[in-house]
């Protein structure tokens, strides 16, 4: 990974966006995220496009304020119609952010694809990654997870209109208020829970920060519908290699398989996953409940612990 001076934080730590200081008091925040669609509705999949790819932002601590789209689509099979729903989506869901997206680029490609490269600023002295958590640390989860596991579902068909609504409806929320919420409540560091599943984002979080981690199983939030997706075989492939990775770092012998299996599902536009010191939780799950988030969408779900950095222990 290149090295410089004002280059913050880069790829070597694997947070969720590169952060590079113009002057002392100013730091600009990239990152990038695009995907295919993960529902039927046009508008709507522009919305949660835009929500995964701003939640890198905030997960830094960071304010997004510029973004170019990215998209390629199939123009024999799609109409043009159609790929305006989804831009108009992106530009609408990232305005509710404060977020400006000034143009973009489009390619002729067999598949729709979409996303936002994404600008944000932040203090270079206020930049929250992935390696500040110590041992002690509370661990609070922002959103329930399942979104993958919903979004199978719904490409077989099989998806109950109340997992979709729920799941839906989760992806759409931005990370905003989770974001301002932890930075009053001492935050040490952050990450966002999305396409690695909640056990290879958390063993990430816990090896950059030098601890173990140890996650309750019954505490972490999960979206209607989720365990029964499991029970069905409806996974996705990338839980597959989410879980064989999780493998190597990870115990959960006294854990039901379903629910390890729900915690290996790659989310999309999921939560923000909060390490921050104990006497801090009760006022950040307080300030969550008054920004407006739906009661049972998040929830203390663990803590860090000393031990082998990055070691994950499911109870």
């Amino acid at each position: 990974m290149p090295k410089h001076k004002d280059l913050l934080v880069g790829g070597d730590g694997l947070d969720d966006a590169a952060v590079y200081r113009l002057r002392e008091d100013l730091a600009i925040v990239a990152t990038v995220d695009i995907f295919t669609p993960i529902v039927d509705d046009p508008y709507d999949y522009g919305r949660i496009a835009a929500a995964n790819a701003l939640s890198d932002v905030y997960a830094m601590g960071a304010t997004p304020r510029l973004a170019l789209a990215i998209a390629g689509f199939p123009r024999d099979r799609l109409p043009l119609a159609t790929v305006a729903e989804v831009l108009r989506g992106g530009a609408d869901k990232a305005a509710e952010g404060g977020c400006l997206v000034a143009g973009g680029h489009t390619i002729e490609n067999p598949e729709p694809v979409y996303g936002l490269a994404v600008i944000g600023e932040v203090r270079p002295d206020r930049v929250v990654t992935n390696a500040g958590g110590r041992p002690g640390d509370a661990l609070v989860l922002t959103k329930p997870l399942g979104t993958g596991l919903i979004a199978t579902a719904l490409r077989v068909e099989e998806a109950e209109a109340e997992w979709i609504a729920a799941a839906t409806a989760s992806m759409l929320r931005l990370n905003d208020a989770a974001s301002a919420a932890m930075l009053r409540h001492g935050v040490t560091a952050c990450t966002d829970a999305t396409g690695f599943g909640l056990l290879v984002h958390a063993h990430g979080l816990a090896r950059a920060s030098g601890c173990a981690l140890e996650l309750e199983a019954r505490a972490v939030p999960l979206l209607p519908g989720a365990v029964a997706c499991v029970l069905a075989g409806m996974l996705a492939g990338g839980l597959y290699r989410n879980l064989d990775h999780a493998r190597g770092f990870a115990e959960w012998a006294k854990v039901e398989e379903e629910l390890i299996k729900v915690f290996a599902d790659p989310q999309t536009s999921g939560g923000l996953l909060i390490a921050l010191p104990e006497g801090e939780v009760a006022g950040l799950l307080q300030d969550l409940k008054d920004s407006g988030l739906p009661e049972g969408s998040f929830a203390c779900v663990g803590e860090l612990v000393a031990g082998e950095a990055g070691r994950v222990r499911v109870l």
